[in-house]
Protein backbone atom coordinates (compact mmCIF):
# COMPACT_ATOMS: atom_id res chain seq x y z
CA UNK A 1 0.00 0.00 0.00
CA UNK A 2 1.27 3.36 -1.02
CA UNK A 3 0.47 6.21 -0.01
CA UNK A 4 1.93 9.97 -0.77
CA UNK A 5 2.88 12.67 1.56
CA UNK A 6 3.56 16.84 0.99
CA UNK A 7 5.83 18.99 3.07
CA UNK A 8 6.21 22.28 3.28
CA UNK A 9 3.04 23.96 2.31
CA UNK A 10 2.50 27.59 3.62
CA UNK A 11 1.53 31.33 2.89
CA UNK A 12 5.78 31.30 1.01
CA UNK A 13 5.68 28.25 -1.27
CA UNK A 14 6.10 27.77 -4.80
CA UNK A 15 2.47 28.36 -6.40
CA UNK A 16 3.16 26.51 -9.78
CA UNK A 17 4.87 23.36 -8.33
CA UNK A 18 2.02 23.04 -6.20
CA UNK A 19 -0.27 23.46 -8.80
CA UNK A 20 1.22 20.80 -10.83
CA UNK A 21 1.48 18.40 -8.06
CA UNK A 22 -2.28 19.41 -7.32
CA UNK A 23 -3.61 18.87 -11.21
CA UNK A 24 -1.36 15.28 -11.58
CA UNK A 25 -2.56 13.88 -8.19
CA UNK A 26 -6.42 14.96 -9.15
CA UNK A 27 -5.66 13.29 -12.74
CA UNK A 28 -5.18 9.83 -10.94
CA UNK A 29 -7.88 10.73 -7.69
CA UNK A 30 -4.92 10.63 -5.80
CA UNK A 31 -5.65 11.87 -2.34
CA UNK A 32 -2.56 12.64 -0.11
CA UNK A 33 -1.13 13.85 3.30
CA UNK A 34 -0.14 17.79 2.94
CA UNK A 35 2.17 19.48 5.75
CA UNK A 36 0.67 22.42 6.44
CA UNK A 37 3.20 25.18 8.23
CA UNK A 38 0.86 27.38 10.53
CA UNK A 39 3.09 30.05 11.20
CA UNK A 40 6.06 30.12 8.67
CA UNK A 41 9.11 31.88 9.72
CA UNK A 42 11.78 29.76 7.96
CA UNK A 43 14.18 32.57 5.97
CA UNK A 44 15.04 29.76 3.28
CA UNK A 45 11.15 29.77 1.90
CA UNK A 46 10.41 33.41 2.73
CA UNK A 47 12.90 34.35 1.13
CA UNK A 48 12.65 32.83 -1.76
CA UNK A 49 8.91 32.92 -2.10
CA UNK A 50 6.21 36.04 -2.44
CA UNK A 51 3.47 35.75 0.14
CA UNK A 52 0.60 33.81 -1.40
CA UNK A 53 -3.11 35.63 -0.43
CA UNK A 54 -4.57 32.67 -1.11
CA UNK A 55 -3.55 30.24 0.60
CA UNK A 56 -6.20 29.42 3.06
CA UNK A 57 -8.37 29.03 0.66
CA UNK A 58 -6.19 26.39 -1.03
CA UNK A 59 -5.77 24.30 1.74
CA UNK A 60 -9.41 24.95 2.70
CA UNK A 61 -9.63 23.46 -0.79
CA UNK A 62 -8.09 20.22 -0.53
CA UNK A 63 -9.88 19.53 2.56
CA UNK A 64 -12.71 19.43 0.70
CA UNK A 65 -11.44 17.36 -1.71
CA UNK A 66 -10.50 14.54 0.67
CA UNK A 67 -6.99 15.76 1.23
CA UNK A 68 -5.69 14.98 4.69
CA UNK A 69 -4.30 18.48 6.57
CA UNK A 70 -1.54 17.59 8.87
CA UNK A 71 0.06 20.33 11.46
CA UNK A 72 3.69 20.43 10.33
CA UNK A 73 6.02 22.01 13.11
CA UNK A 74 4.29 26.14 13.92
CA UNK A 75 7.56 28.33 12.40
CA UNK A 76 9.40 25.35 10.70
CA UNK A 77 12.74 27.20 12.43
CA UNK A 78 15.49 24.54 13.85
CA UNK A 79 16.52 25.66 17.53
CA UNK A 80 18.61 22.03 18.44
CA UNK A 81 21.38 19.95 16.38
CA UNK A 82 19.16 17.06 18.08
CA UNK A 83 17.65 13.79 16.16
CA UNK A 84 14.94 12.93 18.74
CA UNK A 85 13.14 9.73 18.57
CA UNK A 86 13.43 9.60 14.88
CA UNK A 87 17.05 10.94 14.02
CA UNK A 88 16.73 11.25 10.06
CA UNK A 89 18.60 14.59 10.26
CA UNK A 90 20.30 16.27 13.08
CA UNK A 91 18.40 19.36 13.38
CA UNK A 92 14.75 20.15 14.55
CA UNK A 93 11.93 22.55 15.57
CA UNK A 94 10.95 20.20 18.48
CA UNK A 95 13.27 17.38 19.45
CA UNK A 96 15.58 18.94 22.48
CA UNK A 97 13.23 21.79 23.13
CA UNK A 98 11.63 22.09 26.48
CA UNK A 99 8.47 20.83 27.24
CA UNK A 100 6.50 23.83 27.94
CA UNK A 101 8.06 25.28 24.75
CA UNK A 102 6.65 22.57 22.81
CA UNK A 103 3.29 23.01 24.31
CA UNK A 104 3.05 26.67 22.92
CA UNK A 105 4.44 25.60 19.21
CA UNK A 106 1.46 22.93 19.12
CA UNK A 107 -1.18 24.83 21.32
CA UNK A 108 -0.39 28.07 18.77
CA UNK A 109 0.12 25.94 15.75
CA UNK A 110 -3.92 24.58 16.43
CA UNK A 111 -5.51 27.85 16.82
CA UNK A 112 -3.84 29.11 14.13
CA UNK A 113 -5.79 26.21 11.96
CA UNK A 114 -8.84 26.57 14.77
CA UNK A 115 -9.18 30.58 13.20
CA UNK A 116 -9.14 29.21 9.84
CA UNK A 117 -11.61 26.21 10.30
CA UNK A 118 -8.94 24.39 9.14
CA UNK A 119 -9.26 20.50 10.68
CA UNK A 120 -6.20 17.78 11.71
CA UNK A 121 -5.77 14.68 13.49
CA UNK A 122 -1.97 14.31 11.59
CA UNK A 123 1.17 15.65 12.85
CA UNK A 124 4.74 15.44 11.48
CA UNK A 125 7.49 17.76 12.44
CA UNK A 126 10.19 19.33 10.15
CA UNK A 127 13.03 17.02 9.18
CA UNK A 128 11.10 13.74 10.90
CA UNK A 129 12.74 14.99 14.42
CA UNK A 130 10.46 14.87 17.37
CA UNK A 131 10.63 13.45 20.59
CA UNK A 132 9.23 12.14 24.02
CA UNK A 133 8.14 15.77 24.48
CA UNK A 134 6.24 16.30 21.60
CA UNK A 135 4.22 13.31 22.41
CA UNK A 136 3.23 14.76 25.53
CA UNK A 137 3.05 18.34 23.83
CA UNK A 138 0.38 16.90 21.17
CA UNK A 139 -1.36 15.12 23.60
CA UNK A 140 -1.80 17.68 26.14
CA UNK A 141 -2.50 20.56 23.41
CA UNK A 142 -4.64 19.12 20.69
CA UNK A 143 -7.00 15.95 19.64
CA UNK A 144 -3.67 14.32 17.12
CA UNK A 145 -2.95 11.20 17.98
CA UNK A 146 -1.47 10.11 14.39
CA UNK A 147 2.52 11.03 13.39
CA UNK A 148 3.21 10.46 10.34
CA UNK A 149 7.39 8.81 10.13
CA UNK A 150 9.17 6.79 11.31
CA UNK A 151 10.82 3.79 10.06
CA UNK A 152 8.12 0.50 9.97
CA UNK A 153 6.91 -1.94 8.10
CA UNK A 154 3.24 -0.93 8.73
CA UNK A 155 1.18 1.34 11.04
CA UNK A 156 1.82 0.53 14.35
CA UNK A 157 0.39 1.93 17.80
CA UNK A 158 2.14 3.15 20.76
CA UNK A 159 1.38 4.72 23.70
CA UNK A 160 -2.29 5.66 22.22
CA UNK A 161 -0.59 7.47 19.06
CA UNK A 162 -0.75 5.49 15.57
CA UNK A 163 2.50 5.95 13.50
CA UNK A 164 2.15 5.56 9.99
CA UNK A 165 5.68 4.77 9.01
CA UNK A 166 7.44 7.46 6.33
CA UNK A 167 10.49 5.50 4.32
CA UNK A 168 11.31 7.70 1.35
CA UNK A 169 11.65 10.63 -0.55
CA UNK A 170 11.08 9.14 -4.09
CA UNK A 171 8.48 6.53 -5.53
CA UNK A 172 10.23 2.96 -6.03
CA UNK A 173 9.04 -0.26 -5.70
CA UNK A 174 9.62 -1.28 -1.76
CA UNK A 175 8.12 -4.06 -0.33
CA UNK A 176 6.38 -2.81 3.18
CA UNK A 177 3.06 -3.00 3.94
CA UNK A 178 2.27 0.21 4.22
CA UNK A 179 4.95 2.91 2.44
CA UNK A 180 4.49 6.66 2.52
CA UNK A 181 6.72 8.61 -0.59
CA UNK A 182 7.37 11.95 1.04
CA UNK A 183 7.59 14.90 -1.37
CA UNK A 184 8.86 19.07 -1.56
CA UNK A 185 6.82 20.27 -3.94
CA UNK A 186 8.57 23.53 -4.05
CA UNK A 187 12.18 21.76 -4.32
CA UNK A 188 10.24 19.53 -7.68
CA UNK A 189 11.88 19.54 -11.00
CA UNK A 190 10.36 18.34 -14.54
CA UNK A 191 12.27 15.04 -13.92
CA UNK A 192 10.92 14.14 -10.41
CA UNK A 193 7.44 15.25 -11.89
CA UNK A 194 7.81 12.64 -14.65
CA UNK A 195 9.10 9.97 -12.44
CA UNK A 196 6.43 10.04 -10.02
CA UNK A 197 3.52 9.87 -12.96
CA UNK A 198 4.89 6.90 -14.61
CA UNK A 199 5.04 5.06 -11.28
CA UNK A 200 1.47 6.16 -10.63
CA UNK A 201 0.59 4.87 -14.04
CA UNK A 202 2.33 1.67 -13.31
CA UNK A 203 1.19 1.39 -9.82
CA UNK A 204 -2.12 3.29 -9.47
CA UNK A 205 -3.80 -0.02 -7.76
CA UNK A 206 -1.35 0.39 -5.06
CA UNK A 207 -1.79 3.96 -3.29
CA UNK A 208 -4.75 4.80 -1.30
CA UNK A 209 -5.86 7.68 0.46
CA UNK A 210 -4.39 9.17 4.03
CA UNK A 211 -8.53 9.28 5.12
CA UNK A 212 -9.22 5.46 3.92
CA UNK A 213 -6.24 4.14 5.84
CA UNK A 214 -7.12 1.40 8.60
CA UNK A 215 -5.41 2.22 11.98
CA UNK A 216 -4.10 -0.87 13.82
CA UNK A 217 -3.31 -1.57 17.12
CA UNK A 218 -0.50 -3.63 16.23
CA UNK A 219 2.56 -3.06 18.35
CA UNK A 220 6.24 -2.40 17.02
CA UNK A 221 7.66 -5.49 16.16
CA UNK A 222 10.98 -6.78 15.85
CA UNK A 223 10.97 -6.77 12.45
CA UNK A 224 10.00 -3.13 12.54
CA UNK A 225 12.99 -2.93 14.60
CA UNK A 226 15.31 -4.75 12.53
CA UNK A 227 14.38 -2.35 9.55
CA UNK A 228 14.95 0.80 11.74
CA UNK A 229 18.77 -0.66 12.60
CA UNK A 230 19.66 -1.26 8.79
CA UNK A 231 18.28 2.12 7.62
CA UNK A 232 19.98 4.11 9.89
CA UNK A 233 22.96 1.95 9.71
CA UNK A 234 23.04 2.47 5.69
CA UNK A 235 22.45 5.81 6.57
CA UNK A 236 25.44 6.43 8.88
CA UNK A 237 27.88 4.66 6.54
CA UNK A 238 26.73 6.74 3.58
CA UNK A 239 26.81 9.98 5.60
CA UNK A 240 30.41 8.68 6.47
CA UNK A 241 31.41 8.19 3.34
CA UNK A 242 30.47 11.65 2.00
CA UNK A 243 32.16 13.35 4.70
CA UNK A 244 35.39 11.57 4.03
CA UNK A 245 34.86 12.85 0.39
CA UNK A 246 34.44 16.16 1.23
CA UNK A 247 37.12 16.37 3.58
Amino acid sequence: MYLIRLDDASEYMDINNWGKIEILLDKYNIKPLVGVIPKNQDESLISVYKKDEKFWQKVKNWERKKWEIALHGYKHVYETKCGGLNPINLRSEFAGVSLERQKDKIREGINIFKKRNINTRVFFAPSHTFDKNTIIALREESNIRIISDTIANDIYKKNDFYYIPQQSGKVRNLNFKVTTFCYHPNEMNKKDFLELENFIKKNKEKFISFKKISLKNRKYSLYDKLLKFLYFSKRAIKNYKKGKKNG
